[in-house]
């Protein structure tokens, strides 16, 4: 029995040997390639522009600031409608925008104003009519409002681009 052991044991020795060297060789592989990327990585960061870090004290005065600031006024879509209000005098007119499909951006003389469905009002004149869709759908359309006019205007959005292309 303990020279059947020591048989078996004789055919398992090389395969435990051959694992064993194989687990060295991929640990011996790992090891210099940690080392190649740290001596990289210590390299680059030796020749490296030291980062600047604003302090709370710092004001615009003194610098300016490399990042971007937040805004902190409304957003542009109302800045413009509101703009659009405050221009419209005693004969203003109703502008009503609707589109198919619902919740189109709304740009009236390529200022976005809102979406879709709205109700603006505007000073008379001429203005061009802009609606864009989620998925690059496109509609125009230009509008021209006498004094207190109110004006309905309904698109349908169209694709502006083909979705399929055949080739023959």
């Amino acid at each position: 029995m303990i020279t059947t052991f020591f048989r078996s044991l004789r055919n398992i020795v090389p395969l435990f040997l051959l694992f064993f060297t194989l687990c060295r060789s991929v640990w011996a592989q790992t090891a210099v390639e940690t080392a190649g990327a740290t001596s990289v990585s210590a390299a680059t960061a030796a020749h490296a522009k030291p980062i600047g870090i604003a302090s709370p004290s710092a004001t615009v005065d003194d610098k300016k600031s490399a990042h971007l600031a937040a805004s902190v006024g409304p957003r542009p879509e109302v800045v413009n409608r509101q703009a659009l209000e405050q221009r419209a005098g005693p004969d203003a007119c109703k502008l009503l925008v609707r589109s198919q499909p619902s919740a189109a951006r709304v740009w009236i003389d390529g200022a976005f104003v809102g979406s879709a469905p709205m109700l603006l009002v505007v000073p008379p004149g001429k203005y061009k009519v802009e609606l864009r869709g989620a998925r690059s759908q496109y509609a125009v359309q230009l509008v021209d409002l006498l004094p207190r006019e109110t004006r309905e205007v309904a698109l349908t959005l169209v694709i502006r681009y083909p979705t399929r292309a055949t080739v023959r």
